[in-house]
């Protein structure tokens, strides 16, 4: 019921309680069995609502950092 909603960690032994609250949550990301500040470098991290926009990690500095460009090149018939 917060408006934040970066990460949650979830302690349980039963995988269909973590997947339940997989699915109910909204929240940036989920860790199972450890604290909700457990990352990873190449894993995003970041959260929904009004904890932030955006992802952290490897391939979303990557996005951050390109400039998506097309180029097309249509020959001639014949």
């Amino acid at each position: 019921d917060s408006k934040f909603g970066l990460q949650a960690g979830i302690f349980t032994r039963d995988l269909f309680k973590s997947l339940d609250a997989w699915d109910r949550l909204d929240v940036g990301g989920v860790v199972i069995n450890d604290v909700p500040s457990y990352r990873v470098d190449n894993m995003p991290y970041g959260g929904v609502k009004d904890s932030g926009l955006g992802r952290e990690g490897i391939r979303f500095a990557m996005e951050d950092m390109t400039e998506i460009r097309n180029l097309v090149v249509r020959r001639r018939p014949g």
